[in-house]
């Protein structure tokens, strides 16, 4: 089995409504839905093709709003558990194995932004690219400095820097990889949060297809040389996603 510790290797919307989002995101993204029986529940796996790429959960607890949340590829999910509670985040639940799928745990860094650590039963997937896969992950967050300094001491990263309109952009790295970017929250007193950008075959397209659908267009659609041309949309149950169109796509 091979790994690649250092990648978001998954990702999962929290909802109770999975119906909702399945009809939402089959029209807007061209996932397919696939039941995976998990015993005692249905999963439902989000697929480009045959290849899967995410899934839809239930929430852990009442009160937590619909999002999306990111798995972290780690060696070891108890001790990276460990370390991320040792630099200032929170372990918000104690780790769960489910059988053929992997250890798991949420946490939260010390901005509040949650995701999970996994450490796969089946090893990692290839990295997805092309319309419907996941294609960037993206930490806002009022101290993105603190945030670097958490995440390369808690993981091992490295950084380089892009200069932007609105300010420095950070860019984990492990070796020649690029795993993720950390920005300064455009909105002052924002929660911190991880976001998930998809990518599309035409992002304006993508987003005329999620208001037709019922969805919401978060923030204007904006192009940047060398990334590409992308915007943030609402789903019809509450939980917002970027879409992208790749300079590469």
């Amino acid at each position: 089995m091979a790994y690649d510790h250092g990648r978001f290797v998954w990702h999962e919307l929290i909802t109770k409504d999975a119906d909702t989002a399945k009809a939402f995101y089959t029209e807007v993204v061209g996932w397919k839905v696939e039941g995976m029986d998990m015993g005692d529940f249905v999963y439902p796996m989000l697929k480009v093709g045959e290849a899967p790429v995410g899934g839809i959960a239930p929430p852990p607890a009442e009160g937590i709003p619909p999002h999306w949340v990111s798995y972290l590829s780690v060696a070891d999910v108890d001790a990276a558990a460990k370390e991320v509670v040792a630099n200032g985040g929170v372990a918000l639940m104690d780790a769960i194995d489910i059988p053929t799928v992997g250890r798991m745990q949420p946490v939260k860094d010390p901005s509040g932004a949650a995701f999970f650590l996994f450490r796969s039963a089946q090893g990692d997937s290839e990295p997805l690219t092309g319309p419907g896969s996941f294609h960037w992950n993206e930490l806002s967050t009022d101290d993105p400095e603190a945030a670097v300094a958490f995440y390369e001491k808690t993981f091992g990263f490295t950084h380089e820097t892009m200069e932007m309109p609105d300010g420095t952009y950070f860019v984990l790295k492990n070796g020649d990889k690029m795993r993720g970017g950390i920005m300064k929250t455009p909105v002052k007193g924002a929660p911190a949060r991880w976001a998930q950008y998809v990518t599309v075959d035409d992002c304006d397209a993508a987003v005329k297809r999620a208001q037709a659908h019922g969805g919401a267009l978060l923030s204007e659609v904006m192009d940047v040389p060398g990334v590409g041309r992308f915007a943030h949309v609402k789903d019809t149950v509450g939980a917002a996603l970027g879409v992208i169109r790749p300079v590469e796509a």
